[in-house]
């Protein structure tokens, strides 16, 4: 294409129903932090779910995690970071491989597991803050009537909302504060436990003894427990749950007739390395959750300051340091994890950190509180576990920051440009409106609990990661030549594979994660078709562009002479001399007013805004407008009728009666960009141009 005009009434300007917002861009480092308070986060509580669920491996198993991390997703996001410049993630690299609306189910669906992600990341991360401020010993003397989850919960939700209505240079500032604090206690609290690990080696020994005679020390949960006093008969007591890999455990059975007796303790099997590597790789999918928040590195790109050279097209500025942030934020949590699975592991005992135990869901608060009995640095204690706390609850608190940033750079550039939203939609504060409402509300269904959130959030982070790793292997594999194995990207299939593994355990083992998730496709995928059938009347043409020169300067031509009529055909039945004789003695229109004809051909319909391709010949004595690349018939013979409008007189748009059923054309217009032309036109014109002598006139015959 060589020019391009838009399709105002005068050939400038264009009716459009969509923008891009604009973003406000950092240093990367600083938009790290962004990411950060999401993905540093996990640490509040990854180990304690790695000790929960894997005991004294928990250190292998987290290792394993690491791998994965920074060998599996760090590739992946980097090349999708290289393959979609402004945030849209694996959602874009897939809409270009599906078109129709196929692909705009596919972006739905996506969408729909991103919000998923984003929006509980929100609600979960304020309840959890929530209920360590709860939980705090000071707290204890606020009046009884503030100790409600749900209240300090929709707080947190609120004034995460106002920071992003204040602006997003607030949030950024206070994301950075945030990180630095949390990631430095954490340090402090770790170094602490490594130093007394190095002090004292008979702990490390001791660990390690365990676990190489099989003594994993998995303790089971409190549901797994039997209540003695559940059977009302007191005939006789079912067996209690026998514990994991080692961790002795007595089940009792009695009866009126026999006596109590102790069964034998089960017997240690040593644990190899083989064995030890194989239930690391069974663990992941419990212990997967450590990389939540790491998805989000995409989608802040837009914050992200680049080079002066870059372009629209190809900011590579930006995408290096994109890249940079991800390598750096993976490093940073794959230390800490690391370092923090050892110290639990070793510092904690097991029946302490089971469900239940006072290290549940706290283990670094725990040592940090000194609550074992054992001061990793002299300081500890209930002055630096509070302020361990504050530091948690602050980053938990602001942790739905980089899933807001990540909305509201996803949403806008997919549903107002589909037609699936309103407009306004576009802007950052009535989204981010919107968004809060919408944390409101699951706030309330769930009751700000932590437990039933957890399964949609990992289900959505799951399935966001395996869509970036589908997108990278099929986008690797076009990429190549050869036969079939030489094309094939095998290292990403195999990373692929491992996340395919991990999203099907946990929708498997926590099926109501996969329910929610559905739940929230579902309502964007209906509040998506409400809206494009409320903006199907919009003119939502952009711009026209041209082939060539020639059709540049004919369209200016036809701007300035004032046609009179323009004539839609249709292609491939009368000829035009057939459709000419025809019109005129329909319509009574005489030998020396001359008609301009236009052909439409439709692209994809699934397409809302469009920016028609204008051929414009002069053959025969009389110009044809051969229009391409629409999405649909009636807005762009409107936009060409107000566009050619004349200044002193309308013109006049002469079509035939249509036999088809009304409900046929008008789910014919919404789907597939057709329908009941004629009468189309007239409405979008009617809207376009208040002024009845001056609006073009639509004339069936």
């Amino acid at each position: 294409m060589n020019n391009s005009a838009a399709a105002d009434p005068h050939g400038h300007g264009a009716a459009s129903s969509g923008h891009s917002s604009e973003h406000h861009q950092s240093f990367w480092l600083w938009v790290l932090c962004l990411t950060g308070v999401d993905y540093f986060s996990t640490l509040a509580y990854q180990p304690s779910i790695a000790i929960t669920n894997a005991g004294r491996l928990a250190p292998l198993a987290t290792i394993l995690l690491v791998l994965v991390t920074l060998f599996g997703a760090v590739p992946i996001y980097c090349r999708v970071a290289k393959s979609s410049p402004h945030g849209q993630g694996s959602i874009s690299m897939l809409q270009r491989l599906m078109r129709g609306w196929s692909g705009k189910f596919l972006v739905l669906t996506l969408l729909g597991f991103a919000a998923t992600d984003f929006v509980i990341t929100i609600t979960l991360s304020a309840a959890d803050a929530a209920k360590h401020l709860i939980e705090n010993p000071l707290f204890k003397h606020v009046p009884h009537w503030l100790h409600s989850q749900m209240g300090i919960t929709l707080f947190m939700i609120m004034l995460l909302g106002a920071m992003f209505m204040k602006g997003f240079r607030e949030v950024l500032g206070v994301a950075v504060a945030i990180v630095v604090v949390y990631l430095a206690l954490n340090l402090v609290v770790i170094s602490g436990g490594l130093v007394t690990m190095a002090r004292e080696p008979a702990i490390v020994s001791d660990w390690w003894q365990k676990l190489k005679e099989g003594d994993i020390g998995v303790q089971p949960h409190h549901s797994e427990a039997v209540d003695e006093n559940e059977d009302e008969a007191g005939a006789s007591d079912a067996p209690s749950a026998t514990a994991t890999a080692g961790v002795a455990s007595t089940t009792e059975a009695s009866s009126e007739t026999t006596k109590k007796e102790p069964q034998p303790e089960p017997a240690k099997v040593p644990l190899t390395f083989w064995a030890a590597l194989m239930m690391s790789i069974l663990l992941f999918p419990k212990l997967a959750l450590g990389l939540s928040g790491f998805e989000t590195g995409v989608a802040v790109m837009p914050q992200i300051i680049g080079d002066p050279t870059d372009t629209e097209q190809n900011p590579a500025g930006r995408i290096k340091r994109t890249q940079w942030l991800l390598i750096t934020s993976a490093l940073i949590m794959s230390v800490m994890l690391i370092g923090s699975s050892l110290v639990v592991t070793t510092l904690i005992a097991p029946e302490a950190a089971a469900p239940g135990g006072p290290a549940f869901e706290r283990s670094l608060a725990y040592l940090a509180h000194a609550e074992g009995g054992r001061k990793l640095w002299p300081f500890f204690g209930d002055v630096f576990g509070t302020i361990y706390d504050m530091s948690t609850i602050s980053i938990l608190c602001f942790a739905g920051a980089s899933a807001m940033s990540g909305l509201l750079n996803l949403v806008p550039r997919y549903l107002p440009r589909f037609g699936m939203a309103p407009d306004w939609v576009a802007a950052t504060r009535p989204l981010v409106g919107v968004i809060i409402f919408v944390c409101l509300i699951v706030t309330l269904i769930f009751r700000a609990s932590v437990e039933a959130q957890s399964a949609a959030y990992a289900t959505g982070v799951m399935v966001l990661i395996l869509s970036a790793c589908v997108a990278v292997s099929i986008e690797r594999y076009g990429e190549r030549v050869g036969s079939w194995a030489k094309r094939m990207p095998w290292a990403t299939l195999f990373i692929t594979f491992v996340f395919t593994y991990t999203a099907l355990d946990i929708m498997i083992a926590k099926s109501e994660g996969l329910i929610i998730s559905l739940a929230f496709i579902f309502a964007i995928m209906l509040v998506s078709l409400i809206s494009r059938i409320v903006r199907s009347d919009e003119l939502r043409t952009v711009r026209f562009q041209f082939e060539n020169a020639d059709s540049k300067f004919r369209w200016n031509t036809l701007q300035h002479v004032e046609i009179p009529v323009l004539a839609p055909h249709r292609p491939g039945g009368r000829t035009l001399d057939e459709k000419e004789q025809e019109l005129r003695a329909w319509h009574h229109l005489t030998d020396d007013i001359p008609v301009v004809f236009v052909e439409v051909k439709l692209g994809d319909t699934s397409e809302f805004l469009q920016e028609p391709m204008l051929d414009i010949a002069h053959e025969g004595g009389r110009y044809i407008i051969r229009v391409s690349h629409c999405t649909s018939i009636a807005p762009t013979i409107a936009a060409l009728a107000i566009a050619l409008n004349g200044a002193t007189r309308p013109i006049e748009l002469h079509f035939g009666w249509s036999d088809e059923s009304p409900l046929k054309t008008n789910l014919g217009f919404v789907l597939f960009g057709e329908g009941n032309v004629p009468f189309l036109v007239r409405e979008l014109v009617r809207d376009a141009i208040p002024d009845e002598a001056m609006r073009p006139r639509v004339i069936i015959g």
